[in-house]
């Protein structure tokens, strides 16, 4: 299977290193706008019950990350002068460019070929697949144009 994947952010990262893993024999490109070492964005945070489905769906990239992150167990809500300690709902982070890094050394080395600097108005150039994954972002050119050549429509709404 041929696959393209636009947007070279975790989820984009993430799905193409499970694509490499579950078949070395499917082609896989990453294709992203931005320069490599260049992110958009802060720190990913995990819940201790999200890195449990990491570790039990993935336990390779459980142990690829988990290292690479700072953990707490505490928090601690303030409003005013009032600090209200809650404890029991630990979390781990990272920093964007770190999990980038790593999600794209760990995808090279699995053979999925990643493309930088490559604008999306470019991907109408790059020809066919069998599957194209839009992961580069809500508001993405490549999105809108997918959508409209699907047939889709999106209906934004409010949110507080």
């Amino acid at each position: 299977m041929h696959v393209e994947v636009l947007g070279g952010g975790p989820a984009g990262l993430t799905l193409a290193i499970l694509l490499k893993r579950h078949d070395p024999a499917h082609t896989v490109r990453v294709i992203e706008r931005g320069s490599r070492g260049a992110t958009w964005g802060f720190g990913v945070v995990f819940s201790d019950r999200a890195l449990d489905f990491l570790r039990a769906d993935t336990p390779e990239l459980h142990g690829l990350l988990t290292p690479r992150m700072q953990s707490w167990q505490d928090l601690t809500i303030v409003h005013g002068h009032t600090r209200v300690p809650i404890g029991g709902n630990g979390f781990a982070s990272i920093g964007r460019l770190e999990l980038l890094d790593a999600l794209q050394r760990e995808a090279e080395r699995l053979g999925v070929e990643l493309v930088f600097d490559r604008p999306a108005a470019d991907v109408r150039e790059l020809g066919d697949a069998d599957l194209w994954v839009a992961a580069d972002g809500a508001f993405s050119a490549s999105r809108e144009a997918r959508a409209a050549a699907l047939g889709t429509t999106i209906d934004w709404r409010h949110n507080r």
